[in-house]
């Protein structure tokens, strides 16, 4: 029944049979048959069907916190007590420059703890990292923090907040950060992200709207823009642009600075397991000593 389960979970989550289908892999009748084994084994309906759409009755809706319980207790059944006696996989997901400058040094701390740890990484941005820990996909994720309230079934730790800066090419003369953004054409901080939702609102609080020339989430590629002389651009203080040789001037926001807060994510059923709890403590160390 754990796969049962599972699915119905899925269903709950996506609203139709056939989009739970897409999301684990399976067809429309396989997902309703699934669902069908389960309402015989317990004896009750959980949804109200109407055309495609499945709606989860009152006893669907009393069975998803049932649900989510026993799955996590079923996960814990097969997670060793202890961290250095852990076989097995941990899905990572994480953010373009938290793999290029925080992950490496925390994974080879992870591997010096416990070598039976597999860990594979996921990369994505963080509203779809998010989602993937929210259904089970990863088991942890270190994101920028959300502009909304997370699930009750998700907790969130602080791993360390990033200052903005305004970069520009080398020669362009440097004048207030306010006053640039206002003459200068802008490469922008995809605004879709949860890092370039923070730079619009600076942009509103000060009633800026500078010429846009580009707009993607790379930050890599952002100071690469920028050293062409393609524009100025607001990035945090981060990522793998910072130790790469840019040819770019970095100014300070002084009392203007705004921050991007990473976080580590994960599902509340496992917040305790070892190889997450291992996890954590390598992830303290590195900021700690960063």
């Amino acid at each position: 029944m754990i796969r049962e389960l599972k699915t119905f979970l899925t269903v709950a989550r996506c609203g139709t049979f056939s989009a739970a289908g897409k999301q684990v892999g399976l067809t429309q009748s396989a997902v309703s048959a699934q669902i069908k084994n389960l309402e015989d084994a317990l004896g009750l309906l959980l949804f109200d069907r109407t055309g495609r759409t499945a709606t989860l009755n009152a006893m669907g809706t009393r069975a998803v916190p049932m649900a989510e319980q026993i799955l996590e207790l079923f996960h814990a059944m097969g997670t060793p007590a202890q961290a250095e006696q852990f076989r097995g996989e941990l899905r990572i997901g994480a953010i373009g420059t938290v793999q290029s400058c925080l992950l490496p040094a925390i994974l080879l701390s992870l591997r010096q703890r416990a070598m039976g740890i597999e860990p594979k990484l996921i990369p994505g941005v963080s509203l779809n990292l998010l989602n993937q820990v929210d259904s089970g996909e990863i088991d942890l994720a270190i994101i920028i923090r959300p502009p909304f309230s997370l699930p009750k079934e998700l907790v969130m730790e602080p791993v360390r907040s990033e200052p903005f800066v305004l970069i520009a090419p080398q020669g362009m003369p440097l004048k207030p950060p306010l006053e640039m953004l206002a003459e200068h054409p802008f490469v922008r901080y995809d605004r879709s992200s949860f890092g370039g939702r923070l730079v619009t609102q600076f942009l509103r609080r000060h009633h800026l709207q500078p010429a846009q020339v580009l707009e993607l989430d790379e930050l890599d590629a952002i100071a690469k823009m920028v050293e062409r002389g393609l524009g100025i651009s607001l990035v945090p203080l981060a990522g793998l642009w910072l130790e790469s040789p840019h040819n770019v001037q970095v100014l300070p926001l002084g009392p203007l600075t705004f921050d991007r807060e990473l976080v580590l994510v994960s599902r509340y059923g496992a917040r305790q397991s070892a190889p997450l709890q291992l996890f954590k403590a390598c992830v303290a160390d590195h900021v700690g000593q960063g």
